[in-house]
């Protein structure tokens, strides 16, 4: 009968040891939340963007190529140089 081996010897989980060193210089904590941070969003996955969800470019999209419907009435003319 063998016994099991608990996480931490296993080599998984956070008791591994660290998952990143600091072997020269002396960076601030700002310094170390930076790489953090940037290792964190380029390991996670791709489809797990979250709430800042990447939306894709509307410069290709073929809408773009349609012009909007003419207005018509009193003062459309003026209204026809207006941002929509």
């Amino acid at each position: 009968m063998t016994t099991p081996v608990p996480p931490a010897q296993a080599g998984s989980g956070p008791a591994a040891g660290p998952a990143l060193a600091i072997v020269r210089g002396n960076p601030s904590a700002e310094d170390i939340a930076a790489v953090v941070t940037v290792l964190s969003a380029r390991l996670q996955p791709a489809g797990a963007t979250g709430a800042g969800e990447a939306t894709r470019s509307r410069w290709p999209a073929r809408s773009r190529q349609l012009r909007a419907p003419l207005l018509r009435g009193p003062g459309a003319w003026r209204a026809s140089a207006l941002p929509r």
